[in-house]
C-alpha cells in the first residue's frame, strides 16, 4: 500500500488589502497547483499553532505584515520551535523574518546595500543626499516610514529603533525570486511611481550574480526568497530589502513557462525538506 501524501498547513491571508497585490488570489492558484502532490489546507496565520501539529510541515506564504498580529506570530514561532514543527521557509532565517537589523550588519561589512544606520553616531557614514529615508526596524510594507529632507533633524530621529537611509533617485526597482539556492524568474517596475505594476526583467548573469550573493548569505537549505534592489544612477544595483517570511512572488506578472517552473521547483524544494524530516511518500497518492 502507498504512504498518503505529506500534509501542509498552509498559512496565508486571504483577505488582507495589499495595494496592487492580490494576496488571495495567489495563494489560492499556488497552494490548488500543491495540491497536485501534497494534501492541502489553508489557515490564517492566528490560527496556525491550534492546528498545525495535525500537519507535516507549515508552508508560510502571503500571511501580512506581522505586525498586525505580533504577539500571534511570536506565539507561533516558539511553539514551532519548542515542538520542532516543520516550518517553510525555515524559521532561521537572517533576513527579513528576523528584522532590519541584517541591512546594517550587510552595510557595515561592506555588501552592495543602500547605506543604513540606526543611531547619531553612526549618520556620518552616510552620503550627503537630498532627503533621507526614516522607518521602523521593525516596519514593513511601509508602515511608519516618513522622508526627511534636513540632515540635522537626523540625531534627534536615530533612537536605535529606528533606520536612517539616503533617498536615492534609482531608475527602477528589480526583484529576483529564489527557490532554495536557484533564481527563478525576476521583474522589474519601470515606473518608479507604480512600483507594484511588474513587468518581467531579463536579468542578466551580473544581476542575478548579485542577488545571489544575498541568497547564499542568508544560508537557507530550503524556502523561497525574494531579493529587492533598485537600479543606483550610476547603473550599480543596491539591495532594499531581503524577503525571507513570507515574500509576494507576483506570479501573475511572470511568464506563464516560468510560473510552471516555479511551481515545479517548489514541489522539489518541498519534497526534499518533508525528506529531511523523515517525511518519505509517493507524490499524489492516497492512501485508501
Amino acid at each position: 500500500m502507498n504512504a498518503a501524501p505529506a500534509r501542509l498547513l498552509y498559512v496565508t491571508d486571504l483577505t488582507y488589502p495589499a495595494r496592487g497585490r492580490p494576496y488571495g488570489d495567489e495563494d489560492i492558484a499556488l497552494s490548488a497547483r500543491l495540491r497536485e502532490e501534497f494534501t492541502v489546507a489553508l489557515c490564517h496565520p492566528v490560527d496556525a499553532v491550534r492546528l498545525m501539529d495535525a500537519f507535516d510541515a507549515v508552508v508560510v506564504r502571503n500571511s501580512g505584515p506581522v505586525l498586525h498580529y505580533q504577539e500571534q506570530y511570536d506565539t507561533f514561532r516558539a511553539e514551532a520551535l519548542r515542538r520542532g514543527t516543520r516550518v517553510y521557509n525555515p524559521l532561521t532565517g537572517r533576513a527579513d523574518m528576523a528584522g532590519k537589523q541584517y541591512l546594517l550588519d550587510l552595510y557595515a561589512a561592506g555588501f552592495p546595500v543602500i547605506p543604513t544606520v540606526d543611531d547619531a553616531a553612526g549618520l556620518d557614514r552616510l552620503p550627503f543626499a537630498d532627503a533621507y529615508v526614516v522607518k521602523p526596524k521593525k516596519g514593513s510594507d511601509s508602515l511608519g516610514l516618513r522622508f526627511v529632507s534636513e540632515r540635522d533633524r537626523l540625531p534627534a530621529l536615530t533612537d536605535g529603533d529606528m533606520l536612517v537611509q539616503p533617498r536615492i533617485a534609482f531608475r527602477h526597482e528589480i526583484s529576483f525570486y529564489f527557490v532554495d539556492d536557484a533564481f527563478q524568474y525576476a521583474l522589474y517596475a519601470p515606473d518608479v511611481e507604480r512600483r507594484w505594476e511588474l513587468e518581467p526583467y531579463e536579468a542578466s548573469a551580473a544581476d542575478i550574480g548579485f542577488a545571489r550573493r544575498f541568497v547564499e548569505w542568508n544560508a537557507l537549505d530550503h524556502g523561497i526568497q525574494r531579493v529587492d534592489a533598485c537600479r543606483a544612477p550610476d547603473g550599480s544595483l543596491l539591495l532594499v530589502e531581503l524577503e525571507d517570511l513570507n515574500p509576494y512572488l507576483s506570479l501573475d506578472r511572470a511568464p506563464a513557462p516560468a510560473r510552471e517552473a516555479f511551481v515545479a521547483a517548489m514541489k522539489t524544494s518541498l519534497r526534499g525538506f518533508l525528506a529531511e524530516g523523515g517525511f518519505v511518500a509517493e507524490p499524489g497518492i492516497v492512501t485508501e
